[in-house]
């Protein structure tokens, strides 16, 4: 086995069949973790988000913050309510852009895929750099080397992705249960302490804001909202349960819905019990420490760590604990990233809006090219942004509520849809008298599956299922409301802020991916064949590249002639005429029957004399071929491909351009090469002696196998 091969494995573990895919599917104690983990770290810095924009006014503005995490709440419900709906309406995984394609049309499927793209980019860059903030918050001498070390959990990431999404979902279970467990026991301890009247003191509480200005009327207002849509950071992720409904167990729809509710119900319930501690505590915090009066002007503790220390005491084991967890959950909720990106990609490969590349699993039946191409821009945005959680934040959430929003639109005209459709089967079938049969179809099989046939619309709707269909309708309707003024206010507030970046960004990735699908599309017709038998060439003329007169080249001239071409000679370039005069003498000694034809190279090229010999022949019989053999050596170590076949590779790259000619490669195996192989073929037995059976090798009954 090759050093390479040796390493992968040692990294990412030995290769998983295709029929072992349904042992990586997730219960839905692991899927939480794995998808809901973006959703539940934001509760650690979507309060601290309200409070920093609140502080530009000054402290007397924090008092609108039970408000405005207030209206975050009713809008996080609203939409987990809507997408536990998408995940039965559309239960194929592809999410948000499958929602939109579908009932809005392509253009807003790929604005959709575009969006998302960015976000699962930036959702990895965030909490990862927030990860590591919280980190140097309790170890400050850390805090030189953030994008040092937010790159390399990056990689540590992407490593233990690649592994597979059942072996990172277990690896993740435990830290993310961790978190939650950490955060609530903090908040009931918090509140305990409150309601006995010894409530927790932040260690900025004594700080005062200098404030920017004073904000009143519409910029009061404007404000309002902007600390409204830096809240909003608390939705983030809850989209990705929709788009890996394929990774769930049987019964899936059922299972990803009961995930998505949990989630939603933690999300909250920590998120309001953070913003709660936070203001019983007077926590102080701003963007700028020099703007706290009466602090030393050093970098501050997140929120989240200030709580822990009020409530638990600094430095003690409550307080190292849940900074420790939040820490981890915060790097690990880049894990929802690293599933949704890849399974998006791949279905967005699938359409032929990306490379194909993408569409293709690894072999640990994971989206290993997707994976790996999210990790290289998430290191990209943590270097250039310098892994400040506070600039990347302005361009965060911008994508996930364009997505929020088209895809509850498409959900209401899917509603819509879907009622008409039934009142038309209604009217066909009491005209017919098939009411009955219907009914008794949609009544069949599993309940979970039977839901999901009529709310996408497999099977006409029962009567009692129509006015449900109508809630949906609303949720749906109130949804999109609510997410395309988030959208609205996102722009408006965040816009000159950074945002722009993402606003030029998804555009972009929009007209590469049509520009994709359009290369594509032309390249699926270039290759259409057309009717009837194919046509066959007048003549074969095949051509040997000659070098000199070794083994290879004979096996490369007795391969040739086996072909049995029309015509066949060799061909060499004299650029040495030495060189050249002892290859014309040995092919004399040797009596080959093959016309020897030698180029003239007085500028010594090798290249070009061959490219227009053939650019001869081909101009002298259009409607033939040119069959070009090229004799290679096999080498078996990675620095002799540096001393040997620079020149066919060169002569292939060049020749493969020209019509009318085929490459063919003629290879003579070097003993390097056979060494290697036999390493290979010890590595594969030993595979299999371990268990691992290739399908080549799989018996079957009946084909004569046994004994």
């Amino acid at each position: 086995m090759a050093l390479t091969d040796r390493l992968k494995r040692g990294f990412v573990g030995r290769p998983i069949g295709s029929d072992r895919l349904g042992e990586t599917l997730l219960p839905k104690r692991v899927a939480l973790p794995v998808f809901a983990s973006d959703a539940l770290s934001s509760v650690s810095y979507a309060s601290e988000e309200i409070l920093l924009v609140l502080a530009l006014g000054g402290i007397t503005l924090l008092h609108y913050t039970p408000w405005i995490a207030a209206a975050v709440v009713i809008l996080m419900l609203t939409v987990v309510a809507s997408y536990r709906q998408n995940v039965h309406a559309y239960p194929s995984g592809g999410g948000d852009y499958e929602v939109a394609s579908v009932n809005l049309g392509p253009r807003a499927g790929l604005m959709v895929g575009s969006a998302l793209l960015v976000d699962y980019v930036l959702t990895v860059a965030v909490s990862v750099s927030a990860g590591v903030a919280n980190l140097t918050s309790a170890a400050t001498g850390l805090a030189e080397h953030k994008v040092l070390l937010a790159s390399l959990l990056v990689v540590l990431l992407t490593l233990v992705n690649l592994r597979g999404v059942r072996e990172s979902g277990t690896a993740f279970a435990v830290p993310s249960y961790a978190f939650i467990v950490g955060v609530l026991v903090m908040i009931v301890t918090g509140l305990v302490k409150t309601a006995l009247g010894d409530a927790p003191r932040a260690e900025s509480a004594e700080y005062h804001i200098h404030p920017e200005q004073s904000f009143t009327g519409l910029f009061l207002i404007f404000l309002i909202l902007r600390a409204f849509a830096s809240g909003c950071t608390a939705l983030t992720g809850v989209e990705a349960i929709s788009n890996g409904v394929p990774a769930f167990r049987r019964p899936k729809s059922r299972n990803a819905a009961t995930t998505l509710f949990l989630m939603g119900a933690i999300a909250v319930t920590m998120f309001a019990g953070v913003t709660a501690l936070a203001l019983i505590s007077d926590v102080h915090v701003a963007e700028n420490p020099a703007d706290l009066i009466g602090s030393n002007g050093e970098e501050q503790r997140t929120v989240i760590a200030q709580i822990a220390a009020a409530v638990f005491g600094d430095g003690s084991p409550g307080f190292v604990y849940v900074a420790a967890v939040t820490t981890l959950i915060l790097i690990l909720a880049a894990n929802t990233a690293f599933n949704g990106f890849p399974v998006l990609g791949s279905i967005l490969a699938r359409d032929g809006y990306l490379p194909r590349q993408l569409h293709t699993r690894g072999d640990r039946l994971a989206y290993s090219n997707g994976i790996i191409l999210l990790a290289g821009f998430a290191i990209l945005l943590i270097v250039v942004f310098d892994a400040q959680v506070t600039a990347l934040i302005q361009l965060y959430i911008l994508g996930v509520f364009i997505s929020f929003t088209l895809s509850q639109t498409g959900m209401v005209r899917h509603w819509a849809r879907l009622l008409r459709g039934s009142a038309d089967a209604d009217a066909t079938a009491t005209a017919t008298g098939a009411g009955a049969a219907a009914g008794a179809s949609a009544g069949s099989g599993d309940s979970g599956e039977k839901l999901d046939d009529q709310l996408t619309g497999r099977v006409p709707l029962e009567a009692r299922m129509r006015g449900r269909v109508r809630r949906y309708q609303v949720v749906s309707f109130l949804g999109a409301c609510m997410t395309g003024a988030v959208l609205i206010l996102v722009l408006l507030t965040k816009f000159t802020r950074g945002a722009w970046i993402v606003c030029i960004a998804i555009p972009v990735i929009y007209l590469c991916m049509q520009g994709i699908q359009r290369h594509y599309d032309r390249v699926a017709s270039e290759l259409t064949p057309e009717p009837g038998p194919p046509t066959l060439p007048s003549r074969v003329h095949g051509v040997v590249l000659v070098s000199k007169m070794h083994a290879p080249t004979l096996r490369a001239l007795a391969y040739a002639k086996a072909t049995r071409p029309h015509t066949l000679v060799a061909t060499t370039v004299a650029v040495d005429p030495a060189e050249t005069e002892r290859l014309r003498q040995a092919w004399e000694e040797r009596d080959i029957k093959i016309d020897l034809v030698v180029l003239a190279s007085p500028y010594r090229e090798v290249t070009r004399p061959v490219l227009e010999y053939v650019a001869r022949i081909r101009r002298e019989s259009p409607r033939d071929v040119v069959a070009v053999f090229v004799p290679e050596y096999v080498v078996g170590r990675w620095w002799e491909h540096l001393l040997h076949n620079q020149s066919a590779l060169r002569l292939k790259a060049r020749l493969l351009f020209q019509p009318g000619v085929m490459m063919t490669s003629v290879p003579w195996q070097l003993e390097s090469s056979s060494h290697a192989q036999t390493r290979r073929d010890h590595a594969g037995a030993g595979a299999v002696r371990r268990g691992r059976v290739l399908p080549s090798e799989q018996v079957r009954p009946g084909n004569g196998s046994g004994t």
